[in-house]
């Protein structure tokens, strides 16, 4: 059986650094340019795509490419010049691997933003140099804390534009970080930027040598991903069971699935849940070969000691850190569908592998993300609305809070009908309860 040592653990992990980044910002902040000059500057594209982008900015009468054309993909964004729709690039460089979200800027388009951030570590929110902060900045910071991404840049842009002059960007940068902080963004850090230009994209600028920082692209490769699995509790939710009856392995029954956070060991103590039951991990199969450790996000198959009933959608996690399991869930949720959300209507929720009966029992409020107000009892949510839900399952689930689990802490609500996502939820406390609390605080208003 091979052994892992925590050094070496480590250093396997620092070998594939992957980071998963969003962009956001108003309309014609210059997303999809940055992405652009990111992936071009970075030599992330290949030559026919290259060739396919001028092709499409000459028909635009355009004399140089049009790096957004990278991202903007759909036909209705190129005749539009707006991104409406989320657009995901893989690219890498020689410290670190990447995949980036370029999500839409318009008010209506709220829900696709929370999509691209919601696996985000980090988030770029673009602001215009010659508009500074505006609404629909505050509503992306906003968005950013309620989904608890780690680290957020403010890339000030268009900087050629205002004659590359630091008081500007001082003055924005001042007034973001206070809003951002004030929300509960852990890390902001503002990169003053020209997309179209390129200045401190992916070289630094040399108009702008009052600046000391690093570039987009250089913070993007340093910034730290959080790999410390000590501090994160393993969940292993079951996907499938793997029962071959060989005569080889006549007994052999192993639960396969991705793990979806921390460390699992063998010897180690496990509760199986929702039932409750108690055994030892007795292997680990990772890529067909016996480990004694497996982490997250590795695909693994796991064997117990005693013959349990399993199946999937249960919890394979340390007894001594178990969560809770409950069918009374109080969640935020961002409403994704064309159809409301309404109190009594009957939904299937799928947390990890898990998908049950539920009804919608209660909603308690709705967040408006223009004043980080609450509204009470609003009867009902609507598409990009987010709100506080009450949903009785039918079966028990084992949820964490969102706020100690992304992975675990998260869940869809679906339409039983036709299958259509309906809500994507944030079990546990809710950063409406505390963002909006502290904003209130601050500039004295009465809910």
């Amino acid at each position: 059986m091979t052994t892992t040592t925590g050094t070496g653990l480590t250093e396997q992990l620092s070998a594939t650094t992957l980071l998963r980044f969003a962009t956001a910002g108003s309309v014609d902040d210059g997303k999809s340019t940055l992405v652009g000059r990111l992936l071009h500057d970075s030599k992330s594209i290949l030559t026919d795509q290259l060739e396919a982008v001028e092709a499409a900015s000459l028909k635009r009468g355009q004399e140089a490419p049009d790096l957004a054309l990278l991202t903007d993909g759909l036909r209705a964004e190129r005749e539009q010049g707006i991104t409406i729709d989320v657009a995901y690039r893989y690219f890498a460089t020689t410290r670190r691997r990447f995949i980036l979200a370029d999500t839409p800027g318009h008010v209506q388009y709220t829900r696709n933003m929370v999509t691209g951030a919601s696996t985000a570590e980090l988030a770029v929110v673009l602001v215009d140099a010659r508009n500074g902060v505006v609404e629909q900045t505050r509503r992306h910071a906003a968005v950013a804390a309620l989904l608890r991404v780690p680290h957020v840049v403010l890339a000030v842009n268009k900087m050629d534009l205002v004659e590359y002059a630091e008081p500007v960007f001082a003055a924005i940068a001042e007034e973001f970080t206070a809003y951002a902080a004030s929300l509960g963004v852990p890390e902001i850090t503002a990169i003053p930027i020209s997309a179209l230009a390129g200045d401190n994209v992916v070289e630094p600028s040399a108009n702008m040598d009052w600046y000391g920082g690093p570039t987009v692209l250089e913070h993007l490769e340093t910034v730290p991903v959080s790999h410390d699995l000590a501090s994160c509790k393993a969940r292993f939710p079951v996907q499938y069971v793997i029962r071959p009856q060989t005569a080889e392995h006549p007994d052999y029954r192993g639960y396969a699935g991705q793990i979806a956070s921390g460390a699992l060991r063998v010897g180690e103590a496990v509760t199986v849940l929702p039932s409750g039951r108690t055994s030892t991990i007795s292997g680990i199969d990772a890529l067909g070969e016996a480990v004694d450790i497996a982490w997250a996000p590795q695909s693994v198959t796991v064997t117990l000691a005693d013959d349990l009933d399993i199946s999937r959608g249960d919890l394979i996690a340390p007894s001594g850190s178990a969560p809770r399991t409950t069918q009374d869930v109080e969640a935020t949720v961002c409403h994704v569908a064309d159809q409301p959300l309404t109190v009594g209507q009957r939904v299937l929720l799928k947390h990890t592998t898990r998908t049950v009966k539920a009804i919608v029992k209660e909603i308690p409020s709705r967040l408006t993300l223009d004043d980080l107000s609450q509204h009470p009892d609003p009867g009902q949510l609507v598409a990009n609305d987010i709100g506080r839900v009450k949903v009785r399952t039918a079966e028990p689930l084992a949820l964490d809070a969102y706020r100690d689990s992304r992975r675990t802490g998260s869940f869809l609500l679906i339409d039983p009908a036709d299958g259509t996502t309906l809500a994507a939820g944030m079990a546990g406390d809710s950063f409406a309860a505390e963002a909006v609390k502290t904003v209130a605080d601050d500039e004295g208003w009465d809910f």
